[in-house]
């Protein structure tokens, strides 16, 4: 099915919901995260490898109360201020966090994909995540008697994710660093999948990845979608955006006047926000 961006958020992405929008400093489904914050959604927990920038705005706009993830920072130049002010300060809400390692994130995203209740792993061992994290157990190899650590599958309500081409069946092509992106639409309950451009037919790249149009909930066409993190073929990485986000974030009027230039259009943040709820 394909839909318009602000369709696709406004059915698949409810209050509450656990949503993933995964993407490796490429294809990350930016403008997916902006139309999340102008429909105002609230209590999201959050999931991603690698949170970054767009979820430093996510959180920044109220729409978390928690992070599940295993690394987070703004690539190459820093801290996720909006995100450090949450944990710290409660502001504009208290966020808690549940942190993993990445290899720990990855197979929780392959066993929730492969329809299995924990994956087993040893990247764990000799870290304290084990003490600080509920969701990381260690479990007795019924075979060997090794100890491992185990971490429970997670199933997102909706994942989101940006590509370069669907064709008018829904069916997903993406190619360049894909990271997990296909384990966490197959894992997920509901997807919504950006893309480039929707094209009468996928004619085929080295190193694709195809996701089916029966995994994919819905496709939005959404040229740019990605920015100002890259799509390999489309537009390449805008460092600069990145820099300057250091700035605006670290400051809360700073952000609240970005808010409402750059997602709003010019709107009062907290009336568009109101406006957008369901």
């Amino acid at each position: 099915m394909i839909v318009p961006l602000d369709e696709g958020i406004r059915e698949l992405v409810r209050d509450g919901d656990t949503v993933a929008l995964e993407g490796f400093t490429h294809l990350i489904p930016v403008s997916a995260g902006h139309e999340i914050i102008r429909q105002g959604r609230r209590d999201l927990t959050l999931v991603r490898m690698t949170p970054d920038v767009v979820y430093d705005q996510l959180i920044g706009a109220g729409c978390a109360r928690k992070l599940v993830f295993s690394w987070g920072g703004n690539p190459g130049v820093g801290s996720l201020h909006r995100f450090r002010d949450a944990i710290q300060n409660g502001w504009p809400v208290p966020l808690e966090i549940e942190e993993h390692s990445h290899a720990g994130m990855a197979n929780r995203y392959v066993a929730g994909a492969s329809g299995v209740p924990f994956a087993v792993l040893r990247g764990y061992t000799g870290t304290d995540l084990i003490g600080q994290t509920a969701n990381i157990k260690t479990v007795t190899c019924p075979f060997s008697g090794e100890e491992l650590t185990a971490v429970p599958a997670v199933n997102p309500d909706v994942t989101i994710v940006h590509a370069q081409r669907a064709d008018r069946a829904g069916n997903v092509q993406m190619w360049g660093i894909t990271g997990v992106q296909k384990e966490a639409v197959l894992a997920a309950r509901r997807s919504l999948v950006t893309v480039e451009e929707v094209v009468d037919e996928l004619d085929p790249v080295p190193g694709q990845v195809i996701l089916p149009s029966r995994v994919v909930t819905a496709v939005a066409e959404v040229p740019g979608g990605a920015r100002p993190s890259y799509a390999h073929g489309y537009y390449s990485r805008d460092n600069g955006a990145y820099q300057a986000w250091d700035l605006i974030s670290r400051d809360r009027e700073a952000f609240e006047n970005w808010l409402e230039t750059d997602v709003f259009g010019g709107r009062p943040a907290d009336a568009a926000r109101e406006g957008g709820r369901h």
